[in-house]
């Protein structure tokens, strides 16, 4: 500013006095400045100076000035002054001032490391706060079990289940990370900074403590020597002389002590204040590159959890929607849809107990057994918190029921028992609740079974008609829309799906359907597909193989699932297994243009699990079982070719048997039927069952007999066919 002020004077009195000359000299002087590189501004003062430099030197090439003046910048930071060992002599007021600023750092400095080991403190209380709750967090993970609906997981069942020990497993690693970290952060960050505050600032302190005391007993002495009397005596005036001389030899020396013992805390600040931050800070990195390691690791079955949980929330969807239907059935008429039991009749009665002085009607669930004529009852009252009394049992002798007018109560009838004396009185739930139970224990036809299991014959068939029907259709989806999105996922209009399969299975109007025709969008095709296999008087893969299917589902080992679903494809009747293939077939090449129609595998098993696998019986324990039957159906696609076109090993077939027969033993007192055992076992004992090998080969013996006897029947019937 001073130079730009003096600079327009100088040309305003030239203007005035119309004289030509130069800048004065001595303003030079204010132009030689230090260039710091690390300046933000120094483009803007080298700007400046040359500009200066070149209305003051015209004929002078620019170069680079050194340092003669300095002056503060407008927003340029000033450091402290620094100390010189020769103003300690001197010891005049803007040493002193100096001092003072260096002191006050200090103190900042003193005060702010304080704040910074108290915060550094909480951090790390913090810290083991957080680790204590995510460690918590853990081991409730770790802990939880996920319990599955059913006797067996699908294997996105048995990842997701897993999941949470994975989580609780990536959560402790992390946290034993963290805990090292914590365990460092004392000894990297609190305690450099506790020994650098107490041993550097301290005794700065301390110094200044004595220099101020020394200044005092200088500043003392000085005064006392100085108010003497020239009148005394020469030797003792010289003995003053001395005394001084000594205490201000001694200042000097706690001066320059002090003034070197400030400047090196304030230069040991720059190293020993800022290095445990950056251990500290070191600490918290190598944390968090743990972390990025750790989730890096992670990544792979992140994937897979990822997919599992997609695979099992469309499985839901599915078995949601079946649910659903069932409980709407059972709202609408509860008797036919009854699951299958292994009693005659059973549910809740009221029998009549008379006691001393007084009747009552106890609650008890009952079950009775035809065949035996077994009648069970079990104390049991939903009210009192769900407690089971001890089980009664007799055989019964007769059932009457009881006239209106012998009793007060409605709906009741007597028992009588073979090995108990007297009738006993029961009162069923309703007239038609008595009905069933009468008809169930009076001997009359019983009903077993409310359930429609053998349903009429829809006009869909395994027969020529229905090869060629499926045959037009699934070359009408692969030809005109096999990249539809959503295919076989999204269902057609109900009317023109019934109004297309009625022309096609027609005899007279087959020939007439045109598929290509703008009417029958993709979708009606593909639903007429659906309705067509739900329409067969019995699955595609049989009533009589679908609980083996299920179970070669449940298998662990994957190979061993193939292996068995193989062996019971090639079992089902020719017709069934030949439009099984051509639908696999199809639904593979649907699957191979999943990156269009989003259709993958898992997706097609859910389309069609529930229709090719169906259950005999409606109940939600069968609908909890979709999830296997679509496991069956990816097999199924996936492994068609290998499935269809080789004969299936009869090996490899006993060997999965053999593994599962001590099993099947252990929980069936009988010997296995003819669709679960193998043709041929082989047992090789090991050191633990020698003892049991004699009777090993006795059932093995068996077993062989029985198959030869099985084959030799097929072999007649085989030959029969074989002649028609």
């Amino acid at each position: 500013r001073v130079v730009l002020r003096k600079q327009e004077n100088y040309r305003l009195r030239r203007r005035q006095n119309n004289v030509g000359g130069q800048l004065p000299q001595e303003h030079l002087r204010l132009v030689y400045v230090l260039f710091d590189i690390t300046s933000r501004r120094r483009s803007s003062l080298v700007r400046f100076s040359h500009y200066l430099l070149r209305i003051s030197h015209p004929s002078v090439r620019l170069r680079r000035v050194v340092l003669l003046v300095s002056w503060p910048v407008e927003g340029q930071k000033m450091g402290l002054p620094a100390l010189e060992f020769s103003d300690c002599y001197l010891d005049s007021p803007l040493f002193r001032e100096r001092l003072k600023s260096h002191e006050l750092e200090l103190d900042k400095t003193n005060k702010f490391i304080k704040e910074l080991i108290k915060d550094g403190k909480a951090l790390i209380q913090a810290l083991k706060s957080l680790s204590s709750a995510k460690r918590k967090f853990a081991d409730s993970l770790n802990d939880f079990k996920f319990q599955c609906i059913g006797d067996a997981e699908t294997d996105d069942e048995i990842c997701i289940a897993k999941s949470l020990q994975e989580f609780a497993a990536v959560l402790q690693n992390l946290e034993d990370e963290r805990t090292r970290m914590i365990e460092n952060a004392s000894d990297v960050l609190i305690m450099p900074l506790e020994r650098f505050r107490k041993e550097q600032i301290s005794a700065a302190k301390e110094a200044k403590k004595k220099y101020d005391k020394e200044t005092e007993k200088y500043c003392a002495v000085l005064e006392k020597h100085l108010s003497l009397s020239a009148k005394k005596k020469e030797s003792h005036l010289h003995e003053a002389d001395n005394q001084v001389d000594h205490v201000r030899q001694h200042f000097y020396e706690v001066s320059l002590e002090y003034v070197f013992k400030v400047q090196e805390v304030q230069e040991r600040k720059m190293f020993d204040f800022v290095e445990p931050l950056l251990a500290f800070l070191q600490g918290l990195f190598t944390y968090y590159h743990h972390g990025y390691e750790l989730a890096k690791d992670f990544n792979h079955f992140k994937t897979d959890l990822t997919i599992s949980i997609q695979n099992t929330r469309n499985r839901f969807e599915s078995t949601r929607s079946e649910v659903e239907s069932l409980m709407r059935k059972m709202k609408e008429n509860p008797h036919e849809h009854k699951s299958v039991s292994q009693h005659t009749m059973e549910g809740y009665l009221f029998v009549l107990e008379k006691r001393s002085f007084v009747s009552t009607w106890v609650k008890y669930y009952c079950t009775y057994h035809r065949e035996p004529k077994k009648f069970t009852m079990v104390l049991f009252d939903p009210k009192s918190g769900g407690k089971t009394g001890e089980e009664e049992s007799f055989i019964l002798k007769s059932c009457t029921r009881r006239k209106t007018e012998s009793i007060e109560k409605r709906f009741c009838f007597d028992v009588e028992a073979v090995d108990r004396p007297g009738m006993i009185t029961m009162q069923a739930l309703s007239e038609e609740d008595r009905r069933l139970w009468m008809e169930a224990m009076d001997g009359r036809e019983p009903v077993y079974n409310l359930n429609k299991d053998n349903q009429a014959e829809g006009m869909a068939q395994l027969d020529v008609t229905g090869f060629n029907v499926m045959k037009k259709f699934i070359y009408a989806v692969e030809t005109r829309g096999i990249d539809e999105q959503g295919l076989y996922r999204i269902v057609g209009v109900s009317s023109k799906v019934q109004k297309l399969l009625s022309l096609a299975m027609d005899p007279k109007t087959c020939a007439d359907v045109e598929l290509d025709n703008p009417e029958w969008e993709i979708k009606t095709i593909t639903s007429a597909i659906k309705h067509y296999l739900r329409m067969l008087p019995a699955p595609l893969m049989t009533y009589q193989y679908q609980r083996s299917f299920i179970k070669a589902a449940k298998m662990d080992n994957p190979e061993a699932r193939v292996t068995e679903i193989h062996a019971l494809v090639h079992r089902l009747p020719e017709k069934n297994r030949q439009m099984l293939e051509l639908l696999m077939k199809h639904l593979a090449n649907v699957a191979s243009h999943h990156q269009f129609n989003l259709m993958t595998i898992a997706n097609l098993g859910v389309v069609f699990g529930p229709t090719l696998l169906r259950p005999q019986e409606e109940t939600v324990a069968a609908i909890m079982e979709l999830k296997f039957q679509n496991i069956v159906v990816e097999i199924l696609i996936e492994h068609h070719e290998k499935i269809f076109r080789d004969v299936p090993n009869s090996s490899g077939s006993s060997t999965n048997m053999q593994l599962n027969l001590s099993r099947r033993r252990s929980t069936q007192n009988k010997a296995p039927s003819c669709s679960e055992r193998p043709l041929t076992l082989f047992h090789t004992p090991t050191h633990s069952q020698k003892g049991e090998k004699r009777n090993t080969l006795i059932f093995l013996a068996d077993v062989l007999v029985k198959d030869c006897a099985e084959i030799k029947t097929n072999v007649e019937q085989l030959r029969k066919i074989l002649f028609l």
